[in-house]
């Protein structure tokens, strides 16, 4: 069975932007204008396609990462039905509230570009910036879109500046609008020094018209600024700019593709999605600007065998690799793993390895994703992205490959969650069906995780913000008709050390036969960030919030006994030293110690390990560590002394401050304690019209005072 499209004229690509940019609204035009949807859905309307759950339609947010394959003809091409002139777009729709954030890194991990969405108005939000900086570190080419040109106080100017300001300074005009607000009327293409109008219905006609006669002096500027730009980077048109030359547009467009899959080049078009304005030429541009998997990198993994790098190429001829990267519920077919393929194909009916677990499993079913709807398909190539139905040992991050050629690719790496709270089933019956869900949801949410408080027995639940838990509760609820009671959002503090210290602890129990002897000295510090590419010796095992150190020299402590003393370790700073919080950010080194030849176990040591710590961390100087956000106030200019004033209040600290238009923005730093409830706090200091988003920043140390009231509180 040979594939149905080429590679080339493959595009995976991802829309992504802050929270109410018009993210879904683009998607949907997308859907209609390529044939796959006869009606557009309307956010506000609750109709979308890829908003498709009840709670995104009721709330009109994106929560879930919608996947959706469809079809498309450059709007330049005459005959409109040959398949030959279409490309395959593999389109994730991600959402935008920062307490989803982690569908936009997973989406990115496995995407080759992007469409940046920003609103024309407010023009770069946090999470732009977020959502920026995970394309900066997948390396994904991308291209912006300045969406809601056509609302009252939308500037194209003032957003483009504040993509050159605080995302790239190599954001460049592609093209610029005719009109602005509710003169907002169509585009100029400045490669082409054309004007376009979208007439018809819902915008699908695209006419070429001359550019109006007011805006061609400022289009000829703009299009040699966007020339030299382009020119700059090849020598060839660089000699052809200089003697004055016209360089012809295909080869202006060939250079600007290859700049723009290096990502040294990020072109901006324009355009209103809800009135239908821009989007075909968007189309257009992923076409001709974003790569198809042959043009990036080969992806890079490990051989799980010899732990030697290894590539695996964008080739059906190469042995099949793949990256889990999303596991989703369905209610018609089960648990689905969406996985993207690098290298290789794959039949339905066929076993694939998973070499993260080293297990084995027969692939049943694979199916394309429509948002909600599926289509079935029998094998799937490199670069394409589809669902696999019913593996069970699957898990986000995973890889799966050909089993007589194993591969590990690089892991995707969450936020930590920094909320809260207790959940108790109401009944007996829910009580069962409750490890069911939470077991479910954990897997599909990488940044959710549950715990039991060892002391109260009560279960944890933990997430990115209050929304976040809001809806895993309500989905409980809905989807797994699991009824529980809540307590109050509780922050995620850790605990820290902040000096040195030493500790010894000898575990001796007597009791008749064969007795317990564990006995270990441990130096407890502050863990040092290490240099980015610097090697870690043999005897250091480091992760990301802690480093154990094994020192033993002589064979004092035999080397099963080792694993069990950082068991006992890493039990102890689950536990807590001040209020019961998890230790993060230590180094332990083992460096000394003793055993019995008949009374010393892995038990003992565990226990020794153990008691070692709680004694070193106690005198070490231990600190509380809280998160701290990132707000973003947007206010009437009346309101700013009171907003101001009330953020200092919670120990806010105001870093900057911004003119939108006729409001206000404020940029803080502000503990996340100090900010449940506070959108109500703000609607009611601004009659209504002050809105904020924030995200997390950083973990701080708790200055003393509320240090002692939160450890009274725990005691």
């Amino acid at each position: 069975m040979k594939r149905d499209y080429p590679l080339e004229k493959v595009r995976n690509f991802g829309i992504i932007a802050h929270i109410d940019a018009g993210k879904t609204t683009t998607s949907e035009r997308v859907l209609f204008y390529t044939g796959m949807t006869h009606k557009i859905g309307e956010v506000h309307e609750g109709d979308t396609v890829t908003d498709w759950m009840e709670q995104e339609r009721e709330r009109g947010i994106t929560i879930t990462a919608a996947a959706i394959t469809c079809f498309w003809t450059k709007t330049d091409e005459t005959d409109k039905t040959s398949i030959e002139k279409k490309y395959r777009f593999n389109i994730i729709d991600t959402p935008g509230h920062i307490d989803f954030t982690a569908e936009v890194k997973r989406s990115l991990r496995v995407l080759d570009g992007a469409v940046v969405v920003f609103d024309g108005v407010a023009g770069v939000e946090p999470q732009s910036e977020t959502n920026w900086r995970y394309a900066d570190e997948a390396q994904v080419p991308r291209v912006c879109f300045i969406n809601k040109l056509d609302r009252t106080g939308a500037s194209f100017e003032r957003s483009y500046a504040s993509i050159l300001d605080r995302l790239n300074k190599n954001a460049i005009r592609l093209q610029i609008p005719i009109g602005e607000e509710s003169a907002f009327e169509g585009v100029v293409d400045l490669l082409k020094m054309k004007a376009y109008r979208f007439e018809g219905e819902m915008g699908a006609k695209v006419v070429e018209i001359e550019i109006p006669e007011h805006l061609k002096a400022a289009a000829e500027g703009y299009r040699q600024e966007l020339v030299a730009k382009i020119a700059g980077e090849n020598d060839e048109l660089m000699n052809a700019y200089l003697e004055g030359k016209e360089i012809p547009i295909a080869d202006l467009k060939k250079v600007l593709r290859e700049l723009v899959i290096k990502n040294k080049i990020f072109p901006v078009f324009v355009g209103s999605a809800l009135k239908n304005k821009g989007v075909q030429l968007v189309l257009d541009a992923v076409v001709d600007y974003l790569p198809s998997p042959l043009d990036v990198p080969a992806v890079i993994g490990t051989d799980p065998n010899t732990g030697e790098k290894i590539e695996r190429h964008p080739s059906d001829e190469e042995p099949f690799a793949a990256l889990a990267f999303k596991l989703q519920s369905d209610p018609f077919v089960g648990q689905l793993t969406f996985f993207r393929v690098y290298s290789g194909s794959i039949e339905a009916g066929s076993y694939i390895y998973n070499s993260t677990t080293g297990e084995k499993e027969r692939l049943g079913r694979i199916v394309r994703l429509q948002a909600d709807q599926r289509e079935e398909v029998k094998k799937v190539f490199a670069g394409e992205i589809a669902a696999a139905v019913g593996l069970k040992g699957a898990k986000t991050s995973h890889t799966l490959c050909d089993e007589n050629k194993p591969i590990i690719l690089e892991q995707i790496i969450f936020a930590e969650p920094v909320v809260s709270m207790k959940v108790e089933p109401k009944t007996k019956a829910d009580q069962e069906r409750l490890g069911m869900a939470l077991s479910r949801l954990v897997d599909e949410d990488p940044t959710f995780r549950v715990k039991t408080d060892t002391e109260t027995l009560e279960t944890i639940i933990s997430g990115m913000g209050e929304l976040h838990l809001e809806i895993l509760v309500d989905r409980m609820k809905r989807e797994f008709k699991v009824e529980v009671n809540v307590g109050a959002p509780q922050v995620a503090y850790h605990e820290t050390v902040t000096a040195s210290a030493e500790a010894e602890s000898k575990y001796i129990r007597q009791t008749g036969g064969r007795g317990q002897y564990g006995h270990v000295k441990i130096r407890l510090k502050p863990l040092e960030a290490i240099e980015e590419g610097a090697k870690i010796p043999k005897n250091v095992k480091r992760e990301d919030h802690f480093e154990f150190v094994n020192s033993i020299k002589g064979g004092v402590v035999p080397q099963e006994y080792i694993p069990p003393v950082e068991k006992g370790v890493r039990e102890a700073m689950e536990r807590g030293i001040l209020a019961g919080f998890p230790v993060v950010d230590v180094s332990v080194d083992l460096y000394d110690g003793s055993y019995h030849e008949v009374d010393s176990s892995e038990l003992a040591f565990k226990i020794a390990g153990s008691l070692a710590f709680q004694d070193a961390a106690k005198r070490a100087k231990p600190v509380l560590l809280e998160p701290i956000m990132r707000i973003e106030v947007v206010v009437p200019k009346k309101f700013m002394g009171d907003v101001t004033g009330n953020l200092n209040s919670k120990r806010g600290q105001v870093t900057d401050m911004e003119e939108r238009g006729e409001l206000q923005v404020i940029h803080a730093l502000i503990p996340l304690a100090e900010m449940f409830g506070y959108v109500t706090t703000l609607r009611s200091m601004t009659e209504g019209r002050g809105t904020s988003t924030m995200e997390f920043e950083k973990y701080e140390i708790v200055p003393r005072h509320v240090a002692e009231e939160i450890i009274a509180k725990r005691a």
